[in-house]
């Protein structure tokens, strides 16, 4: 059967809204209002993009295919990027797929300096998947969209008949990070290591990692103030070095009033404020980074050291700095968590950055399964 979308049978979570169009329905992850604040076509893209964004309905179906219209990335002047996988649980177990990629694409080219984007439209394609079972017994079907891609969903098809899927009973949790936490580098959507550390802790996920992004917005703090949430999560730092967006007389009031703004909401809301994963490339050597024009496959950084004197950040001064704001806050449901500790220089040893950025599949997942051990305490209690 095919289910043009919307259906009320087939829920889009993960989102804040969803916008209708002619080309399909575009998953929003931050809400309307924020769109006139945005400050460039960098966060209106990374925020379209899918990041824990999933479809769930009921089927006894075994097999199901998506019609969708992408957008995958070019960073100028490289090309588009590889297709990305969907994934799919079935019961909460995870199916494998041999081939679920959308079949077709258009491009959205990206210059990240400047942050333009500009758009070139391809066909619609159809992403073919397996479900499994014996086509017998109805069960709860998610199906994840690729974290990197800007994904209009047109309709589903499925083998059986679709009923509204059962209710979610894993408590809510609300991330906000950069572009690790958004998925780069890892394998496909269910391996970003906040899905990981979702899944392990058995908590319901909402991803507000934005590549390139995390820098303290107001709406974002307004965003999570305004939706509920059992526990929060802040991993914060990365994004203001590579931008050296801001220095270091303003960034520990930034991030008071970033924590404010969301306690307006959440004022007893169990709330961690994460530091940045090592990253030796600005450890003590303050940003900007951008990518290295000898080896586009590589970041580098164009700060000196010794422009810490000035007030730059690195992130060893971050760390330090988000740190001596959570112990000034009379607050005893707000912690700190190292990120040194979920990858630091034993893992770097071990699983290295490829492009000296962002940690590989085998790293996403080590981060995530050490974070659901922060998080089921917070969850628990």
């Amino acid at each position: 059967m095919r289910i043009a979308l919307p259906d009320p049978r087939v829920e889009i979570r993960g989102a804040s809204w969803v916008e209708e169009g002619p080309s399909g329905l575009l998953p929003h992850r931050l809400p309307l209002w924020a769109r006139p604040q945005f400050p460039d076509d960098f966060m209106a893209m990374v925020e379209s993009q899918a990041s824990g964004v999933r479809l769930r309905f009921r089927s006894s179906a075994r097999h199901a295919s998506l019609k969708v219209a992408v957008l995958r990335v070019a960073v100028d002047p490289a090309p588009a990027g590889e297709p990305q996988p969907y994934d799919v649980l079935v019961d909460g177990v995870v199916v494998p797929q041999p081939s679920a990629v959308a079949s077709a694409a258009g491009v959205l080219v990206l210059d990240p300096l400047a942050g333009t984007t500009a758009v070139r439209p391809g066909p619609a394609g159809v992403v073919d998947l397996v479900l499994g079972g014996d086509g017998t017994v109805e069960r709860d079907v998610e199906i994840w969209l690729p974290p990197g891609e800007t994904t209009r969903l047109v309709a589903l098809t499925t083998d059986a008949p679709v009923s509204a899927p059962s209710a979610v009973v894993g408590r809510r949790w609300v991330h906000h990070g950069s572009s690790i936490s958004h998925g780069a580098g890892a394998a496909s959507a269910l391996g970003a290591w906040p899905m990981v550390a979702a899944r392990i802790a058995g908590l319901d996920l909402v991803n507000l990692g934005f590549s390139g992004n995390a820098v303290l917005d107001p709406f974002v703090a307004r965003a999570i103030r305004d939706q509920p949430a059992d526990v929060i999560t802040l991993k914060l730092g990365i994004n203001v070095v590579n931008h050296d967006a801001i220095h270091l007389r303003a960034f520990a009031p930034a991030v008071h009033g970033f924590l404010d703004t969301i306690r307006e909401g959440h004022p007893t809301t169990p709330l961690v404020v994460v530091s940045p994963l090592l990253c030796p490339l600005v450890e003590t050597t303050p940003g900007p980074t951008s990518l290295d024009p000898a080896d586009p496959s590589v970041f580098r950084t164009t700060g000196h050291a010794s422009e810490v004197a000035d007030g730059k950040l690195t992130l060893t001064v971050i760390r330090s700095v988000l740190r001596s704001v959570v112990d000034a806050r009379a607050d005893g449901a707000l912690s700190y968590v190292d990120g040194a500790s979920l990858y630091g220089w034993p893992d770097w040893d071990d699983l290295p950055m490829r492009d000296l950025m962002h940690p590989d599949a085998d790293a996403h997942r080590l981060i995530g399964t050490r974070f659901a051990a922060v998080l089921r305490p917070l969850v628990t209690s």
